[in-house]
């Protein structure tokens, strides 16, 4: 083997650490293109001359323009180099263009197609920039109604009169129990006045108001009746309302043919007005009663109501307001001679109540409707046991 080393095929030493770094002769571009190093001028005012070559920078050196390179950009754009505030004012100055001979066409092309602006914001209005702040702001959340609240927390819809309307019951009970004694036309006024409230809220109680004529039929029902219980004894008091309640159906019923709603608004027009008729015709029997069983009644009607809204446990309130009427039944009879039969007629009086509260709360009712059928509905229901108990123990 010889010790010669071998021969680079292409005639050329391969470089060393010497050679590495020094300056190479430089081969100059194609016509047409830019020199190594240098960016192409985005602008050409004229068919350049021949670019002049120029030796690249060297290897580990800081690049800097050359004296030629300076004096190019002078002679041909005015500029200063870079490194000498070639973004400055002067840079932009259409004037020094025009005067180093700055082609108008490329300046003029170039405008033709200028970069889209961003568009301008529009001010705001004032009056809407005033109330930018309250629009951002959460509007107050209104307060719930009791049957949305119950809605809402999962809670039974049935929801009682309160105790406004049990006050109310109770001051209509005092009036039917202090005229008891008086005689029937005293104690015609308040269950007039009974029967008016009993009409309209049970109109009310059905969704139908504005309803007048059906609630004018339904209380003429019951003033009829009570003139003739005034005309009448006792003992005719059921045939005398029972007559006068097949008359004024008939006057309900021939009211609904004129009706030119649906078929079920007419419907339950007819159901809404029997039943307020009947209901209007019931409470006279607190007018055929014996007056001592009106005055217990009246008081055990009272009493229940107002135990039964008392803010306790729906469980607790029943059972009370059911030993309430019986002792207030007891109480009242102890008075008038009833002795210890006032305790059942004040027990019968007061179940008749709850389940005239219970009607009257039923489905998320109206405040008008438990300041009507709330207040009336305990007393008109418990009418019959008033008469049918106060005539067996009399």
């Amino acid at each position: 083997m010889s010790d010669q080393q071998p021969q680079n095929p292409y005639g050329q030493q391969p470089y060393t650490d010497q050679q590495y770094g020094t300056q190479a002769p430089y081969t100059p571009p194609p016509h047409g293109q830019a020199p190594y190093g240098q960016p192409a001028y985005e602008h050409q005012p004229q068919p350049q001359p021949q670019q002049q070559p120029y030796a690249p920078p060297q290897y580990g050196q800081p690049q800097q323009p050359s004296h030629a390179q300076q004096q190019y950009g002078q002679q041909q754009y005015g500029q200063p180099p870079h490194d000498q505030a070639a973004y400055g004012p002067q840079a932009y100055d259409r004037q020094a263009y025009a005067a180093q001979g700055y082609d108008q066409q490329a300046y003029a092309a170039q405008a033709a197609h200028p970069p889209a602006a961003p568009a301008a914001p529009v001010p705001a209005p004032a009056a809407a920039t005033a109330t930018a702040p309250e629009a951002a702001a959460p509007a107050p959340a209104a307060p719930l109604a009791p049957n949305q609240r119950a809605r809402a927390e999962g809670r039974s819809p049935i929801i009682p009169p309160g105790i406004q309307p049990a006050a109310l019951t109770a001051a209509l009970a005092l009036l039917l129990a202090l005229a008891a004694p008086l005689g029937q036309p005293v104690l015609c006024v308040p269950v007039v006045l009974l029967q008016a409230v009993t009409a309209a809220g049970w109109f009310r109680l059905n969704g139908m108001w504005p309803a007048r004529q059906g609630i004018a039929l339904a209380f003429l029902a019951g003033v009829t009746t009570d003139v003739a219980l005034l005309v009448t004894d006792h003992g005719s008091a059921p045939l005398v309302a029972i007559a006068t309640l097949g008359v004024w159906c008939l006057f309900v019923l021939v009211l609904q043919l004129r009706n030119r709603g649906s078929a079920d608004e007419r419907m339950s027009a007819l159901t809404a007005g029997l039943t307020a008729t009947a209901l209007a015709v019931l409470a006279s029997g607190q007018l055929a009663a014996q007056a001592d069983a009106v005055t217990a009644g009246a008081a055990a009607v009272a009493v229940a109501a107002l135990v039964r809204a008392l803010p306790l446990p729906s469980a607790a309130t029943l059972v009370l307001a059911l030993l309430a009427a019986a002792g207030a039944g007891y109480g009242v009879g102890q008075l008038n001679g009833l002795d210890t039969a006032g305790a059942l007629l004040g027990l019968a009086a007061g179940v008749c109540a709850l389940i005239g509260l219970r009607v009257a709360s039923y489905d998320y009712p109206s405040r008008f409707v438990h300041l009507t059928a709330g207040v009336a509905l305990p007393l008109t229901l418990a009418a019959p046991a008033v008469y049918i108990l106060g005539n067996v123990i009399g």
